[in-house]
């Protein structure tokens, strides 16, 4: 593994707008996509890769089922009122489409989990088509760990006979998640799927007919929302969604609840101690600060907000949000992976429980937020 500077595209603005990348500047001006730099793998490190993704698949899902025998809920923080549907999900396997693993990777040691983003991992069109042509138009010859837009055609193509059509998109009213739920219908559509599209704050309730509406008061089945289920459950209409939930196709699935939960790390340490892809973590004692050498994280927290890393020398970087007053666990730092200054972060992408492809972000500092730059990748 390695980084590289490279040249632009003249035209590289054109061409990923044209492509749908609306947002690839910041407001301040710096890049979001950011070309100016590429990672080169090997071969030989893109099937480590994969192979460790498919793996950590198949433990948190070993992980799920041990908190649900063993009735771990309140450790993850999980709503009670939701549990009962969680349990109802996990045995009935409604629709699942994707998820993301953040992985740390330094080139040399075995990558280490971070977290597990499976309900509402965005960055999806930027790994799936963006920095494909990117690859293909600057290094041609070479490859690219990517099967994501084939991968998730085939999967929708495999749940169509599951799901009430039109599936309806919904997410809130920013760029970043009507990008990546508009791609997504995209990839439905191409799988020969009606769809319909809304913000989350358009869907209705019929409090006679007890179901959800869309804007022509037509009743909702099936539904993908980029929206997290730990504070759908809170809302007002949380309860209306917990109370019909066997009648609607949610995707993803409540179950979910489960793996997008920082709490789900310490389950895997106990459950896989000293696993070359763990990183040792622990439910954390709010009354003690975290150690040297470890972060500590909210339960439930988004974009790198309310991170407390304190390094081995016991200074400390600490990041801000709206996440307070949350049950937190402490992680051990992984291995320093830096490369030229920046810190990435190996995104790889789960659909159908199989890894299908990799991207990255990185920031000038050591932990990924809203405002890290994606940056594309190759291998020979």
């Amino acid at each position: 593994m390695k980084r590289s500077s490279i040249s632009l595209r003249s035209d590289w603005q054109r061409i990923v707008e044209e492509q749908g990348l609306t947002f690839h500047t910041l407001e301040d001006g710096s890049p979001y996509w950011d070309e100016s730099a590429c990672y080169e793998f090997s071969s030989a490190e893109v099937d480590m890769l994969e192979a460790a993704a498919n793996e950590m698949q198949q433990m948190c899902l070993a992980a799920a089922q041990h908190v649900i025998d063993n009735e771990r809920y309140d450790e993850l923080e999980i709503d009670p009122e939701a549990v009962p549907m969680i349990e109802w999900a996990w045995e009935q396997e409604p629709p699942a489409i994707y998820g993301r693993f953040d992985f740390s990777y330094d080139g040399v040691t075995p990558p280490k989990l971070l977290e597990y983003n499976a309900d509402t991992p965005t960055a999806l069109l930027e790994a799936a088509v963006i920095q494909w042509t990117w690859m293909e138009q600057v290094h041609p010859g070479t490859d690219q760990f990517n099967s994501i837009h084939d991968r998730l055609i085939a999967k929708w193509k495999d749940v169509a006979p599951y799901l009430s059509k039109p599936v309806y998109f919904a997410s809130v009213n920013a760029p970043e998640d009507l990008l990546t739920v508009t791609y997504l219908r995209d990839t439905a559509e191409q799988a020969g799927i009606p769809t319909g599209q809304l913000l989350m704050e358009e869907i209705g309730w019929d409090s006679e007919r007890r179901t959800f509406v869309d804007l022509e008061n037509r009743r909702i089945d099936s539904i993908f929302k980029l929206y997290p289920w730990e504070t759908m459950v809170e809302e007002e209409f949380g309860a209306s969604a917990l109370e019909t939930y066997q009648d609607v196709k949610w995707i993803e699935p409540i179950w979910k609840m489960l793996l997008s939960n920082k709490g789900i790390l310490p389950i895997l340490w106990e459950l896989y101690p000293d696993h070359p892809n763990l990183l040792p973590a622990y439910f954390a004692d709010l009354s003690v600060p975290p150690a040297p050498g470890t972060v500590r994280k909210p339960m439930h927290s988004r974009e790198g907000a309310n991170i407390t890393l304190v390094r081995a020398d016991g200074t400390v970087y600490a990041t801000e949000g709206d996440y307070t007053d949350r049950l937190c666990i402490d992680q051990v730092l992984a291995p320093p992976a830096v490369f030229d200054g920046q810190y990435p972060v190996l995104g790889l992408w789960m659909i159908d429980q199989e890894c299908g492809g990799m991207g990255i972000r990185e920031s000038s500092e050591p932990v990924t937020g809203n405002f890290s730059r994606f940056v594309p990748h190759f291998f020979r």
